[in-house]
């Protein structure tokens, strides 16, 4: 009876049954392979423990991109781009990584920041700049007048050429302002302007050409007959001077006649070179520029040159235009300087070449005011001359009155 009991309890410890042991206590239930069988709480560990390991994988995966998201720091779309939340809602540790890496973007911004004192920097420039155009302007004149900035000489001829071209427009009847019918009366026509107006001397020859028409005539004339007719003119001793000197030599050394040639005509008593250009180009033809005080003041004024002797203007001006020119470029300065470009306030706002003009400014520039400075005909008054040339007359000149009239 007992080895049949012992048998039995082997085989039902073969099939994995409990079987109690002699204290009656249930031994630990096997499996198959002789192991023993895991409670089912350590079975429930188990299965969780699987279900974490592909998530601490995962995070093993991400740790070599941590490190590559260190060394991409500065790219914003890293930046930007942020881990899945967990199950639970908290954000994962790649979450909080890439938070982290954004910080570095803070101090990127602030290295941007010293551009703005680089932009201060460039503020000095253009002070310098300033104080050299002051520095440039001559004594007495606004700093509107400083000339064209690395003004080459090629844009300064360009310039120069494009004012004549506009002046010829505007006084396409430009001519010498001195009344003469002949070289003789215009040379001495010429020596008596000086430092009166050709208005005056218009006034007062044709009583002294009427009493003497040639050059004979007039050095055979009374000095005190010749200062009395020249009074009008200012400083009539010396002028009676000059032209009875010159009236001489035209009768001593050239036969009664004027020369046509500039070192013959510098020989003359009371002629220079600009009275000798302006007997030259207008009564031979031949060109010549002729500087005068309107010529000088303007010629500087539009920076065609800063020299101040009458030669080295006339050198200076005379390369700018082609010598064919000359003659008719005086007339059409002297004109717009007696008209417009007066010497004390200019009329700018009523000049035509106010866009071309580096002294623009300097005078009335509005318009109304300005055409109210305008003078002789652009001013609707009597011009200089009493015989002035029909073209004048048909652009609206009015001829001058005679000396004593009105």
């Amino acid at each position: 009876m007992t080895a049949t009991k012992a048998a039995s309890k082997k085989a039902v410890s073969k099939k994995g049954a409990p079987v109690e042991d002699v204290s009656g206590k249930a031994a630990p239930a096997r499996s198959a392979t002789g192991k023993k069988a895991a409670s089912p709480a350590a079975a429930a560990k188990k299965a969780v423990a699987k279900k974490a390991a592909p998530a601490k994988a995962a995070a093993k995966k991400t740790a070599p991109a941590k490190a590559a998201a260190k060394k991409s720091a500065p790219a914003k779309p890293a930046a930007k781009r942020t881990a899945p939340a967990s199950s639970d809602g908290t954000k994962t540790a790649a979450t909080r990584t890439a938070a982290k890496k954004t910080a570095p973007a803070k101090p990127a911004a602030k290295k941007a920041a010293p551009a703005k004192p680089a932009a201060k920097k460039a503020a000095p420039v253009k002070t310098a700049a300033k104080q050299t155009a002051v520095k440039k302007a001559p004594p007495g004149q606004a700093a509107v007048a400083e000339p064209p900035r690395d003004e080459s000489h090629t844009a300064l001829v360009r310039r120069a050429r494009r004012i004549n071209r506009e002046l010829a427009e505007v006084y396409p009847y430009a001519h010498p302002e001195l009344d003469f019918q002949n070289p003789f009366q215009l040379i001495v026509a010429t020596v008596l302007s000086a430092q009166t107006t050709d208005l005056r001397v218009n006034q007062t020859t044709p009583a002294l050409f009427a009493k003497y028409p040639t050059p004979e005539d007039l050095a055979e004339a009374n000095v005190e007959e010749v200062e009395e007719i020249l009074r009008p003119t200012g400083f009539f001793r010396a002028k009676t001077k000059s032209v009875i000197g010159l009236s001489k030599a035209l009768r001593d050394d050239f036969g009664g006649e004027v020369p046509g040639r500039l070192e013959d005509l510098v020989k003359l008593p009371g002629v220079g070179r600009k009275t000798a250009f302006v007997v030259l180009g207008n009564a031979f033809g031949r060109p010549g520029i002729t500087v005068d005080t309107h010529f000088q003041r303007l010629v500087r004024r539009w920076k065609w040159t800063e020299q101040t002797e009458p030669d080295k203007i006339e050198a200076a001006v005379g390369a700018l235009f082609p010598k064919s020119e000359w003659t008719m470029l005086s007339h059409h300065v002297i004109f717009h300087g007696r008209r417009i470009c007066h010497a004390r306030k200019p009329a700018c706002g009523a000049c035509p070449i106010a866009p071309l003009c580096p002294a623009y400014g300097e005078g009335e520039t509005d318009p109304e005011k300005a055409r109210k400075l305008l003078k002789y005909e652009k001013g609707g008054f009597p011009g200089q001359r009493l015989d002035p040339p029909q073209s004048y007359l048909d652009a609206g000149g009015i001829p001058a009155p005679p000396l004593g009239a009105g």
